[in-house]
């Protein structure tokens, strides 16, 4: 089965993007690291107060980092939305959500929360989770300090960030310590197995190469074994009753497509109210570095539509959306 075509204005967009070293593995790794993922430069607002925290790490790890972005002039109690990156669970740092949250922040009045994990291979699962995990603990403990309210935390990712998200989910879940009021995913990264027809298109951004690379060095020794958890491979997980009212959102040239609606789908038939929008034409990360075109921009509103009521608490249902 072919890949979908690309959509004309996203293909222009990244016809214009610096050429990059790919596919990622152990040879190409190190240099894709250090050029970054184009996000240096990019000029914030005063309108957010950034600050980090080092905050203390799983039992027996290291420290990590969390940054708080927090909108000026906030008054009261507020929601919060913690942030997991993408990068193949292999790139990326806490600063990729910068852009995000500075817009985002002043607009509906949030605080976000950007969670640095230790990334793989050199920290391979449960680590990078039990990152998020404790990076998540300090928030809910330090809600009232924070100014957030610990009713209202929801959790966010993009690509591994979403994957590790929802494995966020399913161990607090199964901890029952820590509440997550909903989960926003894009394009979340969530079988390791590649048995789905999408997994196999050689698409832009992230192709099946990169994707085996991320995930065995996620893994680690669990690669290829049977007996994976699902805290370490969403898709995996048999049981996704108590999972929080969730988004995802997925472009139809994605390696992920189709394990993101198959998992929307389980989700729904779990009871648990979701939304899934699929937009025709869309690689992996479009809605970053096509901005300008039509698909990303009905995406990023609908995106922020869904976020205005999860913030308010008001998601129920599911709504399977096709956009062409």
């Amino acid at each position: 089965m072919p890949a979908p075509a690309i959509d004309a204005e996203v293909a222009a967009a990244l016809a214009s993007l610096p050429e990059m070293t790919f596919p990622v593995d152990a040879h190409t790794l190190a240099a894709i690291r250090a050029a970054g993922l184009g996000l240096d430069g990019i000029s914030l607002s005063d309108q957010v107060e950034r600050r980090d925290y080092v905050v203390p790490g799983p039992p027996g790890a290291p420290d990590i980092i969390v940054r708080t972005h927090v909108p000026a002039g906030l008054d009261g109690p507020a929601p919060c939305l913690y942030s997991m990156h993408g990068g193949g669970y292999i790139l990326g740092d806490r600063t990729i959500d910068d852009l995000r949250f500075d817009l985002w922040c002043p607009k509906y009045s949030f605080i976000g929360v950007s969670v640095e994990y230790r990334l793989a291979p050199e920290t391979s699962y449960p680590g990078p989770l039990e990152d998020c995990y404790a990076g998540l603990a300090w928030v809910h403990a330090h809600a009232g300090e924070l100014g957030i309210d610990p009713a209202r935390i929801g959790i966010n990712g993009a690509s591994a960030g979403g994957g590790l998200a929802v494995a966020l989910a399913l161990l607090a879940r199964d901890r029952g310590e820590l509440p997550i009021a909903f989960q926003m995913l894009a394009y979340p990264m969530l079988d390791d197995r590649q048995v789905n027809p999408s997994s196999t298109w050689e698409v832009p951004i992230w192709p099946p190469a990169s994707n085996e690379f991320g995930w065995r060095s996620y893994l680690g020794e669990l690669y290829g074994r049977d007996d994976i958890p699902g805290t370490a491979v969403p898709a995996r997980a048999t049981d996704l009753t108590g999972l929080p009212p969730t988004l995802i959102y997925v472009g139809t040239l994605d390696i992920f497509c189709d394990e993101d609606i198959l998992f929307a789908m389980r989700l729904n038939h779990a009871g648990v109210p979701t939304e899934l929008h699929v937009y025709a034409g869309a690689p992996h990360g479009f809605e970053g570095f096509a901005m300008g075109s039509d698909v990303s921009r009905r995406c990023l509103r609908e995106t922020e539509e869904w976020l205005v009521r999860a913030l308010a608490g008001r998601l129920s249902g599911l709504s399977l959306v096709l956009r062409r």
